[in-house]
């Protein structure tokens, strides 16, 4: 069974950094794609960014620029790197990952079968 465990979230001002971590338990490898999402207090769940089995990555229009997304399968671990942070950005962000998400649907969070309990990132403006 797939346990994907999140860390690396914080308090930082904007325009700071951070970097999330993922740790897949049973390798990353078994995942062939995995994402992050993220949710703010009474809204809805949104994706964020995805990778594919081949490193290829999409994110989303208010990101796209600022956060990337990576894997290291050796480690078994994805990551997200988040530069130029706004108060906007605050939420608890999520891992996932499944063995097959459609194309179509790679920002969708109901594609996804496996989710980490979550890491709090909180930006102050």
């Amino acid at each position: 069974q797939v346990q994907l465990v999140e860390s690396g979230g914080g308090s930082v001002e904007a325009g700071g950094s951070l970097r999330l971590s993922c740790e897949d338990s049973r390798g990353i490898a078994s995942s062939d794609y995995m994402a992050w999402f993220r949710q703010a207090p009474g809204k809805e769940r949104e994706g964020v960014a995805t990778i594919d089995k081949d490193g290829r990555a999409q994110y989303a229009d208010s990101v796209e620029g600022r956060f990337t997304i990576s894997k290291d399968n050796a480690k078994n671990t994805l990551y997200l790197q988040m530069n130029k942070l706004q108060p906007e950005d605050t939420a608890m962000y999520y891992c996932a990952a499944d063995s097959w998400v459609a194309y179509s649907l790679r920002f969708s969070s109901h594609a996804y079968g496996h989710w980490g309990q979550g890491t709090q990132v909180t930006v102050s403006s």
